[in-house]
């Protein structure tokens, strides 16, 4: 008796299924990249109206990357694509506004480098540390999506050259957020394998 009751206990929480409200933002913000692209080149990317578009598209992108993450974590819904998709949403919105303002010379491609380079790098650090451990994101890290995402907004909006001060220091802001929060994993990441060969 006391066996079959025992067997019939539930065992724990079941696999989470692949299709979840945070899967399917993550596949969203996917497919508004290309959206977002028609909008920024529309008629050269001289449309005032399809600027504030493409702002607004890429603003609505960017809140699911944050929406996605939460409800993962607090409804125990990430998965393995959830792990694969979602940096390379994220990744595939940030690179297309940056080389899409970089091809409509809105904002320079040395800009545009380093901040792709230092994304690449990041991956590159994460493929080489994957079998040690994995190295959580910093405050620093946050800090710097959300000011490169500023400042990508800024040089969507058509606001004329009267807000060049502003999109200038919000823009060095990120980049220096950028370059150190890169080298700051980069040092973890090294500290991760040399631990782990120690041990």
């Amino acid at each position: 008796m006391t066996a079959g009751n025992a067997s019939s206990q539930p065992s724990g929480p079941g696999p989470v299924p692949l299709l979840n409200i945070a899967n399917v933002l993550t596949v969203s913000r996917l497919a508004l990249v290309p959206f977002f692209l028609v909008a920024l080149f529309w008629d050269a990317g001289q449309d005032a109206l399809w600027r504030w578009v493409a702002f607004a598209v890429f603003v609505i992108a960017s809140i699911t990357d944050r929406v996605d993450g939460d409800l993962a974590r607090k409804r125990g819904l990430v998965t393995d694509f959830g792990k694969v998709a979602d940096p390379i949403a994220d990744k595939a919105l940030t690179g297309a506004a940056l080389i899409g303002l970089s091809l409509l010379d809105d904002l320079a491609w040395w800009v545009t480098w380093v901040i792709i380079g230092r994304e690449l790098l990041v991956t590159a650090l994460r493929f080489w540390v994957i079998r040690h451990g994995v190295i959580a994101a910093s405050r620093g890290g946050k800090l710097k999506t959300l000011l490169q995402a500023i400042a990508i907004g800024l040089y969507l909006l058509p606001l004329g050259a009267a807000f060049d001060l502003l999109r200038w220091v919000v823009l060095g802001a990120a980049l220096a957020a950028t370059v150190v929060t890169g080298a700051d994993y980069a040092v973890r990441a090294v500290r991760l394998r040399a631990g782990a060969r120690s041990s």
